[in-house]
């Protein structure tokens, strides 16, 4: 899971990236960057490990002109922390483009050959992302005409939705011509876009992966991005659209409500705070429907993400909600953080309990998820060690069984709480005296509900089902092989800094 955005501005808009990467910044924490194009049609790019703030100093910014530029947020799924994974990526032909994806292909090690075989492009990083932008350059190169037509970049798109296969959605910009932004044709992964008048003449467009991101920038958010669709926004400021896939349909990720998304957040026409008020709502009328004879005397959400839904199981079960937990903000997420051991050494340092609302008590902890239950397992201990007496717990989310191969880090089975367990095989493996999880459909319905053209959602860690094709015992086979093998290359924390002209110079 990572944030992307891109901008064609009227003026300078690498202040405007650096906010909107900032707000996106719960969507990826192990790496950032921005390139942008200057006066003389040069992609000005830096990218590092760390957070934005961390990653973009005053002497970066100076270097980072020009009135049209895309940024990422990375947030590895495969292990690897080498910035040379950072995003976004660049080539030099044809005319020079860059791109920044949030999501995962899913056929990349077939793809990679390929683009070897019939373009003679080198991959240089294990990144599905520079394989997405080599395939993309591959397609737009077949065009012998300068410049471009938005036609001919529509077409390209099209190829590449009938080459790649997983979850994506796109920024890239090229040079001399502008940006362009595009989703995979199941619509999984997030994008939208947005606009603003300057001066009541001019127009600036912004695509991000959340609504949140147009917000603070004060864009007007015009809607999302269709399955399928691209959006190609010349230099100038000409906006272009088109469907692209011939077979577009909806399957929004249903975990960017759980989980991912920022609760400002709109996205395919849905609130995500109001799904989690609708998740805390069902789960609440599920605890009172089979929990009659459990003893509970507060109901305490384990921070942040759960807040909303265990505001609401309070006042369906009518018991006391009270705020158990002082959290400590300059920890990132423990669930994306790449390593086991790192997760479970940041949950004492994120989390302390206060004494007061636990001592003595039977308390229902409520969690957005279960994933790993490595968190769920050290916050329980810490709540008996303060003291408490009875120690349930409710997920806002059902029990995740399966692997994640659309951008989230869930790829692989045997790490899963749930994964070959009952639900009281979970509760005694993570020390819960109880433990109850949200139905799917119910959470389901948690979507629909503000949004009846959602026909499906992407549930494939809950359900098993997977929507893109080829998705098999041996692709998991595989996968498990690249991950192993990614951990056992020590991370490079250097940091790329470079200036690239479109002629291929740095």
């Amino acid at each position: 899971m990572c944030g992307v955005v891109g901008i064609v501005g009227c003026s300078t808009v690498n202040q405007s990236i650096y906010d909107a990467l900032t707000v996106l910044q719960h969507r990826g924490q192990d790496a950032a960057g921005i390139v942008t194009i200057d006066e003389q049609n040069r992609f000005r790019l830096r990218k590092a490990n760390g957070l934005v703030k961390d990653v973009f100093q005053e002497q970066h910014m100076l270097r980072l002109q020009g009135n049209l530029g895309i940024g990422h947020i990375r947030y590895p799924t495969a292990g690897s922390s080498s910035p040379s994974e950072a995003q976004p990526f660049y080539v030099n032909s044809p005319y020079g483009i860059a791109l920044a994806h949030n999501g995962n292909l899913t056929n990349t090690e077939q793809l990679r050959d390929k683009v070897f075989e019939l373009a003679r492009r080198h991959i240089n990083t294990s990144s599905d992302s520079e394989v997405l932008l080599n395939i993309f350059a591959s397609e737009l190169d077949k065009f012998p005409t300068y410049p471009l037509t938005a036609d001919n970049i529509f077409t390209a798109i099209n190829q590449v939705h009938q080459i790649i296969k997983g979850a994506y959605a796109c920024v890239a910009m090229i040079i001399g011509h502008g940006l362009v932004a595009f989703r995979d044709p199941f619509g999984i992964r997030p994008l939208v876009i947005g606009k603003k008048v300057i001066d009541n003449q001019k127009t600036e467009y912004m695509v991000a992966s959340e609504s949140v991101a147009l917000d603070i920038l004060d864009f007007e958010f015009m809607r999302d991005v269709e399955p399928g669709e691209a959006i190609y926004i010349t230099q100038d400021g000409q906006l272009y659209s088109k469907q692209c896939a011939n077979n577009p349909q909806y399957y929004p990720c249903i975990f960017e409500y759980v989980y991912f998304a920022r609760p400002d957040s709109l996205m395919n026409g849905v609130s995500v705070y109001q799904s989690r008020i609708l998740m805390g709502q069902k789960l609440g009328q599920k605890i009172a429907r089979e929990w009659k004879d459990i003893d509970i005397d507060v109901v305490i959400p384990i921070p942040e993400t759960s807040c909303d839904a265990a505001l609401e199981i309070a006042r369906i079960l009518n018991k006391p909600y009270r705020q158990g937990f002082v959290k400590n903000r300059y920890v990132g997420r423990t669930f994306i953080m790449p390593g086991q051991a790192e997760r479970k050494l940041s949950v004492r340092r994120k989390l302390n309990a206060n004494r007061i609302e636990f001592e003595g008590k039977n308390v229902l902890l409520v969690d957005d998820s279960i994933v790993r239950g490595t968190t769920s397992e050290k916050i329980l201990e810490m709540v008996r060690s303060v003291g408490a007496k009875k120690v349930y717990l409710a997920s806002a989310a059902p029990e995740i069984r399966y692997p994640n191969v659309y951008g989230i880090d869930m790829p692989v089975a045997s790490e899963l709480i749930a994964y070959n367990r009952s639900v009281e095989q979970i509760a005694t493996a993570i020390g819960a005296d109880k433990l109850i999880f949200q139905d799917l459909s119910d959470l389901i319905d948690c979507i629909r509900e503000q949004n009846a053209k959602i026909h499906h959602l992407e549930c494939s860690v809950f359900d098993g089902k997977y929507i893109t094709e080829g998705i098999d015992a041996n692709y998991f086979d595989a996968l498990e092989h690249h991950r192993a093998e990614n951990k056992t290359i020590p991370p490079n924390r250097e940091s790329e800094n470079l200036e690239i002209y479109n002629e291929g110079q740095y």
